[in-house]
């Protein structure tokens, strides 16, 4: 942060000095500006088309090595960024969409798509007047903007971006022009090693401030294609791009998780190793160049090309030699970085990356969401003293209702504390965040899981209040009062198992058909413990004390038992889309019946 306060003045000093001193600068800079701000609205525009079906997408597209490298190339390709596609994977690995040698797959990939660029930038983008091109996309652009239609929209950012892009590399090459009349610069190039060693290092300082290696590699090609530095100082700046690109994706991975931060590993280890390579077999691959430069028809002045050439094979070279490495990366990584041990459980699946996807954002929500009702039932089920393993396993729950329970002791302030405390708060800011910039379905859906949370802390807070009773009355010498405390308890556990074995289910549309189910069956165990009660009264085995505890703790229960299904219920409603859920509410009850007994 301090670093930051310091380094933006001083940008914005030298760049005020620049528009002083040179109207040349002022085109270039403005070209790089525009460039970028075409880059920004190609990723709004694709962020748009990202929601649907993602999941399923994802899934197909990185099952194989192959498929995880094409997606990353396709995908970088697309939306000219490997940054962005990178911060994007990680936030993808965050939410468990993929796994982590998927994850290498598309930075891999990423990596080789980012080449197209420099393709066409050199191929066709200093051809032709390409800010010609730039006007209609733009207007084109501004029109689509203005629908109401999500897609119309998607395509109108994506359409302004291409234009700015364009206008970007037209501004750039303008500036280099003009420089070229009034100076030159190659009279600052370095000649051999040092050379190499400097021109690198100001390659990855500009892409670090750029944030972009594909606008640091336009602003190389257009400088070249301008005479303004050499070809030799040009190889070294493209060397230096590539290293500093993976400054973002280890920005990305500082708010995510472990798995995120190893998949930002993998990307600085690759782009190290293949920019290494790149310098010490520069010479050899030169000569490579010059000889896949000559095949293709591609003439020995036309060093653009060359560069773009050179940028794909040393690239392509570092892909090569990693690929057979990626099972010992993985293994790596898993040993090196792994999750802070600590006695406090916090959240395994939320990452600032995937805020910028709604659909992530909301996978990552569902999937934080589900661990922290595994957490909250352990805590409610050794809360009124049951062991985990008696409510995951197939013992009779009629048998707690005659025995003394055993009594486990737990704090549950203290536990809240280590396993609910950070993992709800995280939740909640990170839902709240998300819900902002999403679309009405989205925010819908986004809603749904704050509820959830809310049910969990609702569970646990009647927990705390019905167990002060329990304690005492669950080994009480009263028979009848211990037979319906340890009723309490058979309820609490026996929704906490039906949820859970719910929850084994894939399909949320049949979990929240077999949750009317469970419902129907509480709601028969409410009456049948209001019954018992009313017997009790009737017969003056209880005085008027031991009635209102039972009262009032069966109303705690109660509440336990119906948060934990209002949760579920929310929990699954955000899965499903709201047509979804309309279809399962118009159901007639055989129906619900029927399709309810596939779950079980």
């Amino acid at each position: 942060i301090i670093l930051s306060r310091i380094l933006l003045p001083m940008v914005f000093l030298l760049l005020c000095y620049g528009f002083w001193a040179s109207s040349s600068f002022q085109d270039i800079s403005a070209g790089v500006a525009l460039f970028l701000f075409g880059m920004f609205c190609m990723e709004q525009g694709f962020k748009i088309f990202s929601g649907s079906g993602l999941q399923g997408l994802l899934a197909a597209s990185t099952d194989r090595l192959w498929k995880s490298l094409s997606f990353g190339i396709v995908s970088t390709t697309l939306m000219q960024s490997s940054s962005l596609v990178s911060v994007l994977t990680i936030s993808f690995l965050s939410a468990q969409l993929i796994g982590l040698a998927q994850g290498i797959g598309i930075v891999f990939g990423a990596n080789l798509g980012t080449t197209t660029g420099a393709w066409i930038v050199a191929g066709f983008g200093l051809k032709v007047k390409i800010s010609t091109y730039a006007m209609p996309l733009l207007v084109f652009g501004v029109i689509l903007l203005m629908r109401n239609s999500e897609r119309a929209k998607g395509i109108g950012w994506i359409l302004i971006g291409v234009g700015f892009l364009f206008l970007g590399i037209h501004f750039m090459k303008e500036g280099f022009a003009s420089y070229a009349q009034a100076i030159d610069l190659t009279q600052y190039a370095i000649p051999g090693v040092a050379g190499l060693l400097v021109f690198t290092l100001i390659g990855v300082a500009a892409t670090v401030v750029m944030q972009s290696s594909h606008a640091t590699m336009t602003l190389i090609i257009t400088a070249l294609a301008a005479s303004q530095i050499t070809y030799d100082n040009a190889l070294a700046l493209a060397i230096g791009s590539n290293v500093g690109t993976t400054v973002t994706a280890v920005l990305g991975s500082l708010s995510a998780n472990v798995a995120g931060k190893r998949l930002a590993g993998a990307h600085l280890i690759f782009n190290l190793v293949t920019g290494l390579i790149a310098l010490v077999l520069i010479q050899p691959l030169i000569m490579v160049v010059d000889e896949v430069s000559a095949a293709v028809g591609i003439a020995p002045d036309n060093h653009t090309m060359k560069l773009a050439v050179f940028h794909t094979l040393f690239n392509l070279l570092g892909v090569m030699i990693m690929i057979p490495m990626i099972d010992r990366l993985v293994v790596f990584l898993e040993k090196h970085l792994r999750e802070a041990s600590s006695d406090h459980d916090g959240p395994r699946f939320l990452s600032n990356a995937a805020l910028d996807i709604p659909a992530v954002a909301l996978h990552a929500g569902i999937q934080e969401t589900e661990h922290l009702f595994k957490n909250a039932t352990t805590l409610l089920a050794h809360g009124v003293c049951l062991k985990r393993s008696f409510i995951n396993g197939n013992e009779d729950l009629q048998s707690l209702i005659e025995p003394r329970g055993e009594v486990i002791s737990i704090n549950i302030d203290e536990n809240y504390d280590k396993t609910i405390r950070d993992i709800h708060g995280a939740n909640i800011t990170f839902l709240t965040r998300a819900q902002a910039n999403a679309s009405a379905d989205h925010a819908k859906a986004f809603n749904y899981l704050r509820q959830a949370n809310t049910d969990v802390l609702t569970a646990i807070k009647a927990v705390k209040h019905l167990r002060k009773n329990l304690l005492r009355y669950m080994r009480s010498d009263n028979i009848h009062m211990r037979r319906e405390y340890n009723r309490f308890r058979m309820r609490i556990a026996s929704v906490i198992r039906d949820l859970r074995s719910l929850n084994d289910t894939d399909n949320a549309s049949l979990r929240l058909l077999a949750l009317d189910q469970i419902k129907v069956a509480v709601r028969e165990e409410e009456k049948a413990a209001q019954r018992s009660l009313d017997k009790l009264i009737r017969a003056g085995v209880i005085n008027s004390d031991l009635a209102t505890s039972l009262i009032n703790d069966g109303n705690y229960t109660k509440i336990v038992v119906r948060s934990l299904m209002d949760m579920t219920k929310a929990w699954n409603k955000a899965i499903l889309s709201d047509n979804e859920v309309e279809d399962i509410l118009s159901l007639e009850p055989e129906e619900i019946e029927a399709i309810a007994r596939q779950v079980h």
